[in-house]
């Protein structure tokens, strides 16, 4: 019999990670790793038993190749023509955090789980975060 934690015995933390010189994909896996609770020995595929993840310096994080210049991101508002593309290096410069986000929210399972852990991501694009009455611990990795 495998163990399944229970709602109330669910212990959450914070950490923040710095994306200074980190790569996007290998800095959203681990954050992704985190949010779902994959590290703790409680993990429970069908819980929400991760902790929170407060990312920061979001727009000094970077991509390898060509990415930035190809990598596009699509949104569509269901009128005709409302086909909008961006490239990695303009989405960069409006909103450094959605990129984080939106890569995060791709490697989280889909349906209300999902959604429930995207909740516990909070990025910013510069060094400072508002959750210190949190005391969250730095993540090194």
């Amino acid at each position: 019999m495998s163990y399944i934690a229970k709602p109330s015995e669910i212990e959450r933390k914070w950490y923040v990670l710095d994306a200074e010189g980190k790569t996007l994909g290998r800095l959203c896996s681990e954050a992704a790793m985190i949010l779902r609770g994959k590290r703790k020995p409680i993990y429970t595929p069908f819980l929400d038993t991760g902790d929170y993840v407060i990312v920061i310096n979001a727009d000094k994080v970077q991509v390898t190749g060509k990415k930035a210049q190809q990598m596009i991101y699509k949104h569509y508002s269901y009128y005709p023509g409302g086909m909008r593309e961006t490239t990695f290096e303009e989405m960069q410069k409006k909103h450094p955090d959605e990129v984080i986000r939106h890569a995060v929210k791709g490697m989280l399972p889909k349906g209300p789980l999902g959604r429930q852990m995207a909740k516990k991501l909070k990025v910013y694009a510069g060094p400072d975060h508002k959750h210190a009455a949190q005391k969250p611990e730095v993540y090194d990795f």
